[in-house]
């Protein structure tokens, strides 16, 4: 029996249900915050990804899934292609493309949609998984490098997963600096590995010598007393990003936003600069966080495009979804009624009846002619709705039709003209 590729998954009702109450809500938050949908391809040129997040990242190097596109494969200028590991790249690309900087304004996109890794499936990890993301991006002339764009990103993602129904998240903040703080601190890294790296992990030995960064990005819980001496990234930020932190701070402080400082985050791609965060929640267990991001005002300089700064994030929406299924979070997408054709000829009558209020966006199942009443009524139930409507022939005959509250069990007849408003009563 064929069956899906391991890492992949089908997602089901009733479960796509939650998944679609989550997305109609993330797009209700994000319009409130002037943000607009961008769709990017799935895939891209491979070396987008390599000169955005990093040839010597474990995405690029290890988990990206890569092609050679076999309609040039003859020519001498095959075209390597990879399945996008993350959006961000693919969006400040089209930013570029398409001279969206020529608009002198920010640019504050978002995007749905499924990424895709070459990694070992565990629990919230699949090879095919799907992100919720959005930047700001933008000329300088626009403001784009203000840390009140961080603080309204920030106070936008509290909101809009208190909005979806998720309690008990945390959000860790931290400061990765400029280039030169990044230079100056990795240096200081790797002089500070070269006594200790032996006695880590194969990833941190050869992250010390590609990326000391990554080191700190390192789960195998016997290396965290050795990462935990490790110089701190606040020791080697210039003044400028020292200002730039403390003005996030100040206004996530002013606007009620609580945060810890996490100065072992630097996030997994080259791109950040200054400001990265991650919202966290404990029903995660040791990968725990729900999104992340932060800021990357170089990226679109390092794709040959013009400067314009700019911050985002992405959301894991399978991560998400599990830790509002652990919190008993459902769908709320109650059948407000259940029509059910009775006896001969009757089904025409039902599915104009059905049409009529669908019309009038009552959400309707509607049953069959050869059903006996109690197989309408077990179909109703199952169906979650909350009324079921009989047609029979004397209920079209003479426009009244018998209605039943199936919590309740109050029945009573209606008329055809009263329907609507008595079917949408919530």
């Amino acid at each position: 029996m064929l069956k899906a590729v391991r890492g992949t998954r089908d997602l089901l009702p009733p479960e796509t249900d939650l998944w679609n109450q989550v997305e109609a809500t993330v797009r209700s938050v994000l319009a409130r915050y002037n943000f607009h949908e961008i769709r990017t391809p799935i895939f891209e040129d491979t070396s987008l990804f390599a000169r955005s997040v990093g040839e010597d990242t474990d995405i690029v190097s290890k988990e990206m899934f890569t092609w050679e596109d076999r309609a040039r494969a003859a020519s001498e200028n095959a075209q390597s292609l990879s399945l996008r590991p993350e959006n961000t790249a693919g969006v400040v690309r089209a930013y570029i493309e398409h001279g969206l900087d020529k608009k002198g304004a920010l640019q504050k996109l978002y995007y749905i949609g499924p990424q895709f890794r070459r990694e070992r499936p565990q629990k919230g990890r699949y090879r095919q998984f799907y992100q919720i993301g959005a930047e700001i991006i933008g000329p300088p002339s626009a403001n784009s490098e203000s840390p009140a764009r961080d603080a309204e990103v920030l106070e936008m993602l509290a909101t809009l997963l208190d909005k979806v129904g998720l309690r008990g998240w945390g959000l860790q903040l931290n400061s990765v600096g400029c280039a030169d703080d990044r230079t100056r601190y990795s240096q200081a890294l790797r002089k500070a590995l070269q006594p200790v790296v032996h006695q880590m992990c194969e990833d941190c030995r050869r992250r010390a010598e590609t990326n000391p960064l990554r080191v700190l990005d390192c789960k195998v819980p016997e290396d965290q007393p050795i990462i935990a001496k490790l110089p701190r990234i606040s020791e080697y930020l210039d003044e400028p990003c020292r200002q730039h932190f403390a003005a996030v701070r100040s206004m996530l402080d002013a606007i009620g936003i609580p945060y810890n400082i996490n100065e072992r985050m630097v996030r997994g791609l080259d791109y950040y600069t200054r400001t990265t965060f991650e919202f966290t929640h404990g029903d995660l267990g040791a990968q725990n966080a729900v999104l992340g991001g932060g800021r990357y005002d170089g990226l679109s300089e390092s794709l040959d495009g013009p400067k314009a700064p700019g911050i985002g994030f992405a959301i894991g929406e399978d991560r998400l979804i599990m830790a509002l299924q652990a919190e008993g979070v459902k769908a709320v997408q109650k059948l407000d009624a259940y029509v059910a054709p009775l006896g001969a000829g009757m089904n025409a009558p039902a599915l104009k009846l059905a049409r009529e209020l669908r019309r009038h966006g009552i959400r309707v199942e509607i049953g069959d002619e050869d059903f006996r009443l109690k197989k309408s009524f077990e179909g109703a139930v199952r169906a979650g709705a909350k009324y079921i409507v009989i047609v029979g022939e004397n209920e079209v005959a003479s426009g009244h039709f018998t209605v039943k509250n199936l919590t309740t069990g109050y029945q009573v007849q209606v008329a055809r003209a009263e329907l609507v408003a008595h079917l949408g009563r919530r």
